[in-house]
């Protein structure tokens, strides 16, 4: 008979991302220092929608002021999401990525990065690729980028964070987790962006910041100017944006485990390589976070393959001879109108609908 963690890993794997097991079983060593064994009950009990206390006591024939004590404890440990309108609150669970190992940000320590790291290589990382539809989207940061217009609300950060009415900011989460696994690398710490319900959450859980839309475009422009890459949720309304790094972003890092990034990461767009006016200067190299750009005779030379058209390349090219191009019409991605649109396609592919 299975145990209460094994249950849950297997009710874990049944959300959008999944969470499969391993024959080391880190995976339960990192359930055990999330989840105490009643919090693991209740999570099991609960549908993937948002539900006030009173609702999930009814249902369960439980005392209404035990599950709101015991729901509210979770939510600030980060294992369900929560969202206030006026009196109400409501709460829901979240899968284990993009949820609860995001929401650990500031109970992060060095034993459960080292694991939460050894689960990516040996696991997690392949299946967070396995499905078509992907949890991130690489867009470019400005529509000024791109070759040919129009280009969608959605595929311009600048008009994202135009759109939005809150926004907060935190630390890059998996920079944090790579630094105490003793990895990490020298790019900007404050990344990690969110909006609306999503903002308060992280804000009132500790985690961020409440910033202005000036403030987050000036923090896009530095996190640009490092090489990271704009990845917003995956849905035309979206609840948060990351500036990633191929180094220590479990998105991209594994993308670039695949051989064809590209057909992943459904982007739009991709860079080209005017010949006549690059002079073969490298910075394009330097700056790429997938590999996607080697100098073939003294020519910079795009993977059409490993290019997920971030535009980091256009933005320093000191020649302008880097050119961001939108795709064909017929080869246009339209992502999913919202994030649980995003959570069923996903599920959906894995065959867990």
């Amino acid at each position: 008979m299975m145990d209460v963690y094994e249950k849950l890993r297997v009710r874990l794997d049944d959300m959008a991302t999944g969470y499969p097991a391993t024959e080391n079983k880190v995976e339960i060593r990192l359930l055990k220092r999330l989840f105490t064994e009643e919090e693991a009950h209740l999570y099991m009990e609960l549908t993937p929608l948002l539900q006030k206390p009173t609702d999930v006591a009814g249902r369960l024939n439980r005392d209404p002021d035990q599950i709101r004590a015991l729901m509210e404890k979770m939510a600030q440990k980060g294992l369900l999401f929560r969202q206030r309108a006026g009196e109400r609150v409501r709460y829901a669970p979240v899968p284990y990525v993009v949820g609860i190992f995001e929401h650990q940000l500031k109970r992060m320590d060095p034993e459960f990065a080292r694991d939460h790291e050894e689960y990516f290589e040996t696991a997690f990382g392949r299946t967070i690729q396995e499905f078509k539809t992907p949890v991130l989207r690489t867009i470019p940061i400005s529509r000024q980028l791109v070759a040919d217009y129009p280009v969608a609300p959605y595929e311009d950060v600048i008009k994202i964070i135009d759109d939005q009415k809150k926004i907060a900011v935190a630390p890059c989460v998996c920079r944090t987790t790579t630094e105490l696994a003793g990895k990490g690398c020298d790019k900007p710490m404050e990344a990690c962006f969110s909006f609306g319900s999503h903002a308060d959450y992280y804000v009132e859980n500790h985690m961020g910041r409440y910033i202005t839309r000036e403030e987050a475009k000036e923090i896009i422009k530095k996190n640009e100017e490092a090489g990271l890459v704009m990845q917003p949720f995956n849905s035309q309304k979206i609840g948060g944006m990351c500036s990633c790094c191929g180094d220590c972003c479990g998105v991209l890092r594994s993308l670039k485990m695949h051989p064809h990034p590209a057909q992943m990461v459904q982007s739009n767009y991709f860079a080209r390589v005017d010949d006549e006016e690059c002079t073969g200067c490298e910075t394009c190299i330097e700056r790429c976070q997938m590999d996607a750009i080697d100098i073939s005779d003294g020519i910079a030379a795009v993977d059409r393959n490993r290019c997920i058209g971030c535009g980091l390349c256009v933005t320093t090219c000191p020649t302008e001879a880097m050119q961001l191009i939108k795709k064909p019409d017929d080869q246009l991605y339209e992502p999913p109108k919202t994030g649980v649109e995003t959570y069923i396609r996903i599920m959906q592919e894995r065959g867990k609908m």
